[in-house]
């Protein structure tokens, strides 16, 4: 028989200290040991129990706020401390802004180890709430539930539907979600309208363990210029009852401009490899950045703060100096929007892209914004450009690179080295992997300029931007 694991003893008015990366607050134990927490801010006084344990460090949960931080507020969501979407509600958002800032600072000089200029004060989201233009929503069949709800008790709960986001570290259970404040209206309508015709018409919601169920995902985009795309992601054909559903979604969530359905069977729930059909309105969204126009499919990569990316690409565009005879090569260019963002001041815009429907739509959108120096190219950075392709098309004299969280491969980076490229304009949304990165680049490149950017408030995710220059030789 194996041997039950011995539970530890409760910690008890344990401070917290501080705040750590992926938005983790510190304490630290009496043997020295450094405690991570989630759910807590500096200042406060908890009692948690261990869930790992290691030599140096342990991670804890939150049992109970013996005494709050002076700096805690109320959430305002109910929500909060379950989906794990929103971590910092109970921090002020200057506050926030303030950690976030510091992190930025800790990050480049811990990881990065290199000679930084002063960093610019971050700039904060003007919409605290209601700021996301893109959400997608999970049908399950298993519902998420919290240590409370379960207490101590042992018999196993019947498996209840739920309709919302996953609940963190876990693939098959989610969290309901009554009310969400990341997504203006009619995204909650909408998700009202589905839980009561779904439970009325008993559809079977996904169980991802058995791969049984109907319904899978619902994701609703929604412009500033006014136009909704939703688009209904369903695990096999049922002509009557697709019809029905989509039918009654466009009679009652007013406004969708677009409106699809996708037919997934796969085990996973990606869906960039099927086919999405437009069953009303048009097949994409237009999105605007100042006065350019960006086409948006279900498929289409958009940066998911509208307003905070018009800051962003702004910063970008301010630091790659364009005076309108350089030639900018825009990398991990997506759909083009930073290239096509900075477009007017440049000579000639080359983006390249891995992904090829990004870039047919990178090609839609220069032709949308009447564009005919911006070029764009799918496959590998490092394939792409060799000497035979900076003759066709020029050296960089501008280089603006906008990499996934997990950075540039090192390959990129010594390929950025050997192009010399004049300027390297670096846009993170993870400073630490940017740190990692701008340590390999400080062979050829000194950091002249940082500024960090807010698109996420209330989460502990930050952007940053670092201006770098070719050292003299």
């Amino acid at each position: 028989m194996a041997r039950k694991k011995k539970k530890q003893a409760p910690l008890l008015d344990i401070t917290i200290e501080s705040y750590a990366a992926e938005g983790k607050s510190i304490a630290r134990l009496d043997d020295g040991k450094v405690l991570f927490v989630d759910n807590a801010i500096p200042g406060d006084v908890i009692d948690a129990v261990i869930i790992k344990d290691k030599k140096s460090w342990a991670q804890g949960r939150t049992t109970r706020l013996v005494k709050p931080s002076p700096q805690r507020i109320d959430p305002f969501c109910q929500h909060f401390g379950v989906c794990g979407g929103c971590k910092w509600q109970m921090l002020p958002y200057q506050q926030q802004l303030v950690y976030k800032q510091q992190q930025v600072i800790d990050q480049l000089q811990r990881i990065g180890n290199v000679e930084l200029p002063p960093i610019q004060p971050i700039i904060g989201s003007p919409h605290e709430r209601y700021y996301r233009n893109k959400l997608e929503f999970t049908f399950s069949a298993s519902r998420y539930r919290t240590f409370e709800e379960i207490g101590e008790r042992d018999d196993k709960f019947t498996p209840e539907p739920a309709l919302g986001f996953h609940a963190p570290g876990l693939f098959d259970k989610v969290v309901e979600i009554r009310t969400c404040y990341l997504q203006q209206d009619p995204t909650n309508t909408l998700l009202t309208v589905l839980r009561e015709y779904t439970t009325a018409r008993q559809h079977p919601y996904y169980d991802f363990k058995a791969h049984t169920g109907w319904l899978r995902n619902v994701v609703i985009r929604i412009a500033t210029t006014g136009e909704i795309l939703v688009n209904l992601v369903i695990h096999n054909e049922d002509v009557p009852e697709r019809e029905a559903i989509l039918q009654h979604i466009l009679d009652n969530v007013p406004g969708i401009t677009s409106l699809n359905y996708t037919i997934n069977p796969k085990l996973n729930d990606t869906i960039h490899d099927l086919e999405v059909v437009c069953w009303y309105g048009k097949s994409y969204i237009e999105e605007k950045l100042e006065d350019y126009r960006f086409k948006i499919s279900p498929k289409s990569f958009f940066q998911t703060n509208t307003y905070q990316a018009e800051a962003l690409y702004r910063v970008a565009r301010d630091f790659a100096g364009l005076t309108g005879t350089e030639t900018l090569y825009d990398l991990y260019c997506g759909t083009g929007s930073i290239g096509i963002f900075c477009s007017a001041g440049a000579r000639q815009v080359i983006g390249i892209e891995l992904v090829e429907d990004a870039i047919k739509d990178a090609h839609l959108n220069a032709a949308m914004n009447g564009l005919t120096h911006c070029k764009f190219y799918a496959g590998d950075v490092e394939k792409i450009c060799t000497d035979d392709f900076f003759t066709a098309h020029g050296r960089p004299d501008v280089i603006i690179t906008d990499p996934p969280r997990a950075g540039m491969t090192e390959k990129l980076v010594q390929q950025l080295l050997r192009m010399r490229a004049p300027k390297v304009v670096y846009v993170s949304c993870n400073p630490a992997t940017q740190a990692r990165d701008l340590q390999l680049l400080d062979a050829a490149y000194r950091i002249t300029r940082l500024q960090p950017v807010d698109m996420f408030p209330h989460t502990h995710h930050i952007e940053n931007v670092a201006l770098l220059e070719l050292r003299e030789i």
